[in-house]
This record gives C-alpha cells, sequence and structure tokens, in this order.
C-alpha cells in the first residue's frame, strides 16, 4: 500500500488507548481552556484522524508563513497550507504549558483536545494578508476563503497535541466520517492496491459519475473512494445529509458492487482553489489513495481561479518526489447528443458546443429550487428526486 506523507507509517493524534483517554479528559477539567475557532477545530479533527500525517499539532508562525510561502516547512517537509490554531483572545491561557482546546460547533463546547503549548505568537496584519494571498491568491474580502481566514486573529498558539474528540462528525454522520486510519484498513481487507479518491463538496451529478468510472477505466485501478467534506460550506451549498443520500443512491444504482467506498471527511472548506488542491493529494495518499481525480475549477470559487489552476499547480510548485500520490486530470466533462454520454470535451471529436448537454451546478441549482427536475443528460433521476424535495422542503 502507498506509504503516508512524510513517515512510513501513520500517525494518527486521536488517544485511542480507553484508560489514557479517560485520565487525559479528568486532566482537561483542571486545565486552562482556549475555545477553538470553527478552522481550527477542523485542523484538531483532520490530525487526530490521520489525514495530517506526519504533523504532531499546530504550525508555529515560521513554519506557517514558510508553508505559506515555498510549500515546504521550515525543517523542509513538503506541506501545501499552514495548519494553524489563531485566535483572537487568550487572556485565559496566558503563561499556560498545558491547555485544553475546546469545541466551537458542539453543545457545551467539550475538550476536543489537550495542547502542550510551545509558543504563543503574535501575528501581524502584514503576515495575515502575505499567508492569504498566497494561500488564496487574493485578498478580495468577498472571497468566503479569504474572509474567514482573516477574521480568526493575530494570536497564533503552536505545539502538540493529543487529540480526544472528533467534534459532531462521528455522531452526525456514523456511517460516512471515516478516519485515514480507517480508509486504509478498508482498502487493504477489499485487497484494493491502486486507488482512485474522488473529492466532492456537492452532490454527484452525471459528469461527477463518469469521471469516477474513466479514471477506473484508464487507470486500470481496483476501486473509487468518494471523500466527501461533511464540514462547514457557504451559504447556499448543499447540506451534507442530502449530499451524502445522493451519493448513496447514485452508487448503489449506478456502479458494480464492491467497487465504490462512500466516506466522508471532517474539514471546513477553505475554497483556495489549487492550494487545497495539493492539500487534498496530501491527505488522500495519508488515507491511501494512488490517485486523486482533478477536475476544473477544484476547489475552487467564484471566478478567482482559473479553469484548471489546480492541475498546473502539480507541476508548478509540487517538487518532484514531493507527494507518491499521482494526479488524474480531468477535462471538462459534458453530455454529448451524439454520443448519448458523458464525455471529455477534448476528446469529443467532430462536435459543435450545440451537441453537447452544459449545465452548471448553479444552473441546476436554480432549476430545483423552481421544483423542476434537471434533465437525465444531467441527474440520474433518482438524484434529482431526493434534491428536488430538499429544495422545495427549504422554499416552503
Amino acid at each position: 500500500m502507498i506509504k503516508p506523507h512524510g513517515s512510513d507509517t501513520l500517525n494518527p493524534l486521536f488517544v485511542y488507548d480507553t484508560e489514557k483517554h479517560h485520565q487525559l479528559m479528568q486532566e482537561a477539567e483542571s486545565l486552562p481552556s482556549l475555545m477553538l475557532n470553527s478552522a481550527a477545530a477542523a485542523n484538531a479533527v483532520m490530525l487526530g484522524a490521520g489525514y495530517f500525517n506526519p504533523l504532531e499539532g499546530y504550525m508555529n508562525l515560521a513554519d506557517a508563513l514558510s508553508v505559506a510561502e515555498n510549500l515546504h516547512t521550515t525543517g523542509g517537509l513538503f506541506w501545501p497550507t499552514p495548519i494553524i490554531n489563531l485566535a483572537q483572545d487568550i487572556s485565559g491561557i496566558e503563561g499556560a504549558s498545558r491547555i485544553a482546546l475546546r469545541d466551537p460547533n458542539t453543545e457545551g463546547n467539550p475538550v476536543m483536545a489537550i495542547m502542550d503549548v510551545d509558543n504563543i505568537e503574535t501575528v501581524s496584519n502584514e503576515q495575515i494578508q502575505m499567508m492569504a494571498k498566497e494561500i488564496f491568491g487574493t485578498l478580495d474580502p468577498e472571497h468566503p476563503g479569504v474572509a474567514t481566514f482573516t477574521s480568526l486573529g493575530n494570536n497564533l498558539i503552536s505545539g502538540k497535541i493529543q487529540v480526544l474528540s472528533f467534534s459532531y462528525f462521528q455522531s452526525d454522520f456514523p456511517d460516512t466520517f471515516h478516519t485515514a486510519v480507517e480508509i486504509r484498513n478498508k482498502i487493504s481487507e477489499r485487497g484494493w492496491e491502486k486507488v482512485v479518491a474522488f473529492q466532492t463538496r456537492n452532490p454527484m451529478h452525471r459528469a461527477h459519475e463518469e469521471l469516477c468510472r474513466m479514471a477506473m477505466e484508464r487507470l486500470g485501478a481496483d476501486g473509487v473512494v468518494v471523500h466527501m467534506l461533511l464540514g462547514k460550506l457557504k451559504k447556499g451549498d448543499i447540506p451534507a445529509p442530502v449530499r451524502d443520500a445522493c451519493i448513496r443512491k447514485m452508487v448503489e444504482l449506478y456502479f458494480p458492487k464492491n467497487s465504490v467506498m462512500v466516506t466522508g471527511y471532517g474539514f471546513d472548506m477553505l475554497y483556495a482553489g489549487p492550494r487545497e488542491a495539493v492539500l487534498h493529494a496530501v491527505f488522500r495518499q495519508n488515507m491511501g489513495a494512488t490517485h486523486l481525480i482533478v477536475g476544473r475549477d477544484h476547489a475552487g470559487v467564484g471566478d478567482y481561479y482559473g479553469a484548471f489552476d489546480a492541475q498546473t499547480i502539480f507541476d508548478e510548485k509540487v517538487p518532484a518526489g514531493s507527494l507518491d500520490i499521482e494526479i488524474f486530470r480531468a477535462d471538462h466533462t459534458a453530455y454529448s447528443k451524439k454520443l448519448n454520454r458523458v464525455v471529455m470535451m477534448n476528446e469529443a471529436e467532430d462536435h459543435e458546443k450545440d451537441d453537447f448537454v452544459i449545465l452548471s451546478g448553479t444552473k441546476v441549482r436554480k432549476i430545483l429550487g423552481e421544483g423542476i427536475a434537471p434533465p437525465p443528460e444531467f441527474s440520474r433521476p433518482e438524484v434529482a428526486q431526493i434534491l428536488m424535495e430538499y429544495y422545495q422542503s427549504e422554499n416552503g
């Protein structure tokens, strides 16, 4: 099986030993505590689940700046985005060497992790802006990722963590949320060697379905892991339970049995386009995938990124040998009226523009919101039904 990024074995930061877990939970009650923001909490979940292997906690300022600018830590580890714990108010933890980190997304704000504090550093507004510009390629405050990142605070708390909870992900998504450890085990149990990962924050339509099929066939892969984001999205995106139902229905009806694994991970979407695509590659390697599908405007938002910037970054900014996982590059996909199937447009010979059915996700959301089923060339009818019911309940 493919090795994890940066180490021979996967080292998740979740404390699996029951007795030790119990002791740490008791200790946490007597420690000074910090209420995390959602971004830092999501990082803790990813560190706990082994997705951010080989990191042992939150980065210090020097590493965060180096990663933002050069895609590697000061120690030389390749890493695409800063994994940090920024806070606005540190009055409750000043001078503390060990603190409890509390979950902002779960009622009662239970302890998520215990942190050994190496340092609390002040980050200047200029440094925040520099990191945001490098990560997101823009400082436009309308960009959801920029808006979030620049509002997290100017105090950076770094150090190792021991993770005690996966927040709300395990209770809300018991069948879908899986750690990198669990996915590696499932891949191993199935005897899969060549494994394609598909990233999604949306329900899967015909084009996505076909991309998975194309990747499997062309790579001679044993299976596909559909790995959906379960964390916070921007306003207007379809909530995780609805996406989950859509994807499971599509897999059940339109893929051979045992060829697709439907899983999810707990993280807040960054909307960082190319940089986020590279982060996706890192943690898909950690979960055991050998290939990641990177399509048009992967992890993008609005018109901030070029259609294929998330593919070219792997040529321009990822040094050879930095990652073992490979990228399956997808072109624009559309339904061909001539061939009666979804094709990559650059491979369709003798086609005019009118020979394709092209519908954007935005257009489909509009159609669904009006209670109209999208055309079968775009969406499987069983999937469209789930989406229409959701939109109609939303629009009351």
